[in-house]
């Protein structure tokens, strides 16, 4: 099968862009209705069940391999239960800037373990600047967040938020290293199955006396997260895993933060200020870094 053009790549990273860019924020209008746990066990029962029924009308086949089974346990324990569990929770205590700028850590963490763990991915001087740069302007855009740093609090829940973007990172490289041939429908949604079901578990001894809000804003968001934020956005994001380098592919968190300033700005009148156009703009430096590097290697 022959590789998609760069267009078709590009295209990829910008839909899952703008989809996850709006996330952070379905995120905590789901946490007004359903607690941390229960609402990560249902997006995901719902997202992994909705991938299974697709799959056969794709002509998506599930080969239940050493391999293929090893990585829907990893993905399912780190990427989804472990990172995502982490996040529903911390976003009860620290601002969505906030979460948004400890995330932008991932692709630190993705391009440090490439480096180890991916012959053909060993970082250059300009490529780690082009990380580094990224990093800064995320923090840039969310500079008046991190003020929050401040209480001791925050600071122990930021702390425990870096287990996120770390346990993602490490599932990332795994599925690049030993995810070759395998279909990017399977790397998620047998994951995503086995996080609802172990999330839930969680759920049901923790919060079993949690009041749960079914109304429309609750729905409305768990249907928007399970459907477009994760069934259709990381089938997407393991085909392009597929298909770029795994460093690459990371840097869409920094470009995450850009849309979500946006839309708080058209949906609720926030001011976009200097500092978040100046941190755009590093942003996009430092993605443009990342992706010039890894060309000129190529060439």
């Amino acid at each position: 099968m022959s590789s998609p053009g760069p267009a078709r790549v590009n295209g990829a990273f910008l839909l899952l862009t703008l989809i996850w860019g709006t996330t952070w924020a379905a995120i905590r209008l789901g946490l007004e209705g359903l607690p941390p746990f229960t609402g990560v066990s249902l997006r995901f029962l719902v997202a992994g069940t909705l991938l299974v029924a697709v799959a056969p009308a794709l002509g998506v086949r599930f080969t239940w391999s050493r391999r293929e089974v090893g990585l829907w346990l990893i993905n399912g324990a780190l990427a989804f239960s472990g990172s995502y569990t982490v996040v529903y929770w911390a976003e009860q205590y620290i601002p969505s800037g906030l979460a948004a700028v400890l995330f932008a850590t991932y692709p630190l963490f993705v391009a440090g373990l490439a480096h180890l763990a991916l012959p053909e991915e060993r970082l250059t001087a300009r490529a780690m600047g082009g990380v580094l740069l990224g990093f800064l302007g995320v923090a840039v855009i969310f500079s008046e967040d991190l003020r929050a740093l401040g209480g001791e609090n925050v600071r122990a829940v930021a702390l425990v938020f870096l287990a996120s973007p770390l346990v993602s990172a490490i599932a990332t490289v795994a599925v690049k290293r030993w995810g070759a041939g395998i279909h990017p429908l399977s790397l998620a949604a047998m994951p995503m199955l086995f996080t609802g079901i172990v999330v839930g578990s969680v759920a049901l001894v923790f919060e079993r006396h949690a009041a749960l809000v079914f109304d429309l804003r609750s729905l409305g968001a768990l249907l928007y997260l399970a459907v477009l934020g994760s069934a259709v956005t990381f089938t997407v994001y393991y085909w392009t895993l597929s298909h770029a380098p795994a460093t690459r592919v990371a840097m869409i968190a920094y470009t995450i933060p850009i849309v979500a300033v946006a839309v708080g700005a058209l949906a609720f009148g926030e001011r976009i200020t200097g500092k978040v156009l100046a941190g755009g703009i590093l942003v996009l430096a430092g993605v443009a870094i990342v992706s010039r590097a890894r060309r000129v290697r190529e060439a």
